[in-house]
């Protein structure tokens, strides 16, 4: 008889937790996510893993099941890393987002609940290069996009399900500023009666921008200005300007959206002094509407 292997997703677990698991099932331990994409080789060691998937497996995973099944060599399947071996063949990423045939996720009757924040990711990859950040390295360096028209639908198929509460996860809302605006123009059309919270990079962001925002529903935005420090900015490889940062607080306040602001602290070159400095210019800025 034909053994059949069902590979699963493990996160998060020590040699102890692998020892129960292997107990429980012949099934190989697969990792993946975002964690592990960062650091594939030394996690994929730690934990004592079958195999690991560094990157977007929503098409890698497919083939690596089906590769199992029929008992063929793993080797060349794109981002997959192996005990002893490393990495199977240079992982790719796909050009557009449709590539992965990666679906919107659904929601029943039994979630619509008022106090619910529904995720919504509407693209993926940044090509900024912020010294720190990691996304570029879970997701890469080439932006994919869901099409507007495709957000949307999900979000009025949301909607109709009884949630209006929404968060755009995206690191990067405004960028680029003609595609946040298309989904703000959309979401006023539909005239859904949502309220939503995003993510903005304190850079390309105009009053039209903010406007439409505040039209289409958007009650809060994070801004990631990260230090009050313009070396320390410059260290960190931001294109932007503490100026900017404030006329974009200012633009969002006129409009009536609540702000909250990231600050990083003890980055490369940081002193007592940058601190202070950073504290400062978020203490200046105008939070409350």
């Amino acid at each position: 008889m034909t053994r059949i292997w069902k590979p699963q997703i493990l996160i998060g677990t020590r040699e102890r937790d692998r020892s129960a698991l292997s107990k429980l099932s012949e099934a190989p331990i697969v990792l993946g996510g975002a964690g592990y994409s960062i650091f594939p080789e030394s996690a994929l060691s730690f934990l004592g893993a079958d195999m690991g998937i560094q990157g977007e497996g929503e098409v890698i995973f497919p083939a690596l099941i089906d590769r199992i099944e029929q008992g063929v060599s793993l080797l060349g399947l794109p981002g997959l890393y192996l005990p002893g071996l490393g990495l199977s063949c240079e992982r790719v990423f796909s050009k557009i987002w449709t590539d992965c045939l990666f679906p919107m996720p659904t929601f029943g009757p039994l979630l619509s609940k008022e106090e619910l924040w529904i995720p919504v990711q509407t693209r993926r990859g940044c090509s900024l290069n912020c010294s720190y950040c990691s996304t570029g390295s879970i997701e890469g360096r080439r932006l994919r996009r869901h099409s507007p028209e495709v957000i949307i639908q999900w979000i009025t198929q949301c909607q109709e399900a009884g949630i209006h509460q929404f968060y755009f996860v995206d690191n990067t809302f405004n960028l680029p500023p003609s595609y946040a605006k298309e989904i703000c123009r959309q979401l006023t059309e539909q005239d859904l009666n949502i309220k939503w919270w995003s993510i903005l990079y304190p850079k390309h962001v105009d009053k039209e921008l903010v406007a439409s925002m505040a039209r289409a529903g958007c009650e809060q935005v994070s801004i990631g200005f990260e230090s009050g420090s313009e070396r320390i900015l410059k260290k960190m490889k931001k294109r932007f300007t503490l100026k900017k940062v404030r006329q974009i607080s200012e633009m969002l306040f006129e409009e009536g959206i609540r702000r909250m602001g990231f600050l990083l602290l003890g980055s490369p070159g940081e002193t007592k002094e940058s601190i202070e400095e950073s504290l400062d210019f978020a203490d200046s800025l105008h939070w409350k509407p």
